[in-house]
């Protein structure tokens, strides 16, 4: 599995997840670039993604929903804020109503997604910050912690693909 360290901090109101990939930077770099590969990612399996809106460039979104078992869907969006490539992005990620407005009263992460050689794969640190320890508090009861583990180790068998 590829997640390797999971650290949630609510002192820092932060959350980082640590994982390794067999494959160069640039390859796992191309999972978030592209709309098609990155909603087999986004969502653990039981809720999939699809992205509507794709744009990995600094001011860009990125909307998407993900539907539960039972056909419910649960919205949410990016702003892109820094883009490095192939090494790191930055965004803003909000829960959003079906027209992807920000959701009222749910709360703002601000996540930090980076990629290094690690020998021939690479390491990647996806670290999430909140405003408050409550608003981080609230998604890890929501199950963020095991959904952001469930997505993160569906990338190797994307990765495995030619």
């Amino acid at each position: 599995m590829p997640v390797t360290d999971i650290t949630k901090d609510l002192d820092t109101r932060s959350l980082i997840i640590t994982a390794h990939f067999a494959a160069p930077v640039q390859r796992v770099w191309r999972i978030y670039a592209d709309p098609r590969q990155l909603e087999r990612i986004w969502g653990p399996p039981t809720y999939p993604a699809t992205v509507s809106q794709h744009s990995l460039t600094p001011g860009g979104l990125v909307h998407y929903f993900m539907t539960g078992p039972d056909g419910e869907r649960f919205y949410g969006g990016w702003r892109v804020l820094t883009v490095d490539e192939p090494t790191s992005f930055t965004i803003e990620d909000f829960f959003a109503d079906e027209n992807f407005n920000p959701a009222p009263g749910m709360p703002v992460s601000h996540g930090r997604f980076a990629f290094a050689p690690d020998g021939d794969g690479t390491v990647a640190t996806y670290t999430t910050s909140y405003e408050t320890a409550e608003a981080l508090q609230q998604v890890l009861d929501m199950g963020m912690e095991e959904g952001s583990r469930e997505s993160i180790n569906q990338i190797d068998a994307l990765l495995a693909e030619v």
